[in-house]
């Protein structure tokens, strides 16, 4: 039996509160990879003292700071909202 169209659509959510699945399978991908190349990047400033954002990638401060602020949304994401299996 089909299910009635949405009322209204704001992004990937509807009124019903239905979320499109592909799109958070992609949410949930790109939130463990952001934080899996945050957590590497952490790994190599503790054992080489570089800093792959700041330094290699020579970004100034405030774009550092901008990236390691989404490192930190997606390391958050993951935590909540991915579950083993369900990526």
């Amino acid at each position: 039996m089909p299910t009635a169209p949405p009322l209204c659509r704001i992004g990937s959510m509807d009124i019903r509160g239905g979320v499109n699945t592909r799109n958070m399978k992609f949410l949930n991908w790109l939130a463990l990879i952001i934080a899996a190349v945050g957590a590497i990047n952490w790994g190599i400033l503790a054992i080489l003292e570089k800093d792959l954002i700041a330094g290699f990638l020579n970004l100034g401060w405030d774009i550092s700071r901008i990236v390691y602020i989404v490192v930190g949304v997606a390391g958050v994401w993951s935590l909540l909202f991915v579950r083993p299996g369900k990526v």
